[in-house]
């Protein structure tokens, strides 16, 4: 999956095993995006936030995402 796909602002890839590894991908490149100071990223982040005010729709969230990466088919 994508940056985009999970939520994030570009499209550097990230590949995983699991859903759980393409989380920790992900969160890892948006700390280091963060840290960059980039601006688009920043913005998905705030974003993110937003979601995470309810407990009910962040978890619909993810679980909508699990479900796009389980459709991925393996290379």
């Amino acid at each position: 999956m994508t940056c985009n796909q999970m939520g994030g602002a570009c499209e550097e890839k990230f590949q995983a095993e699991t859903f759980e590894e393409m989380v920790d991908l992900s969160k890892k490149h948006g700390m280091e995006m963060f840290a960059k100071g980039d601006q688009p990223h920043l913005d998905a982040m705030h974003a993110m936030k937003k979601l995470m005010v309810s407990t009910d729709a962040m978890n619909e969230y993810f679980a909508n995402k699990k479900r796009e990466f389980e459709a991925i088919p393996e290379e």
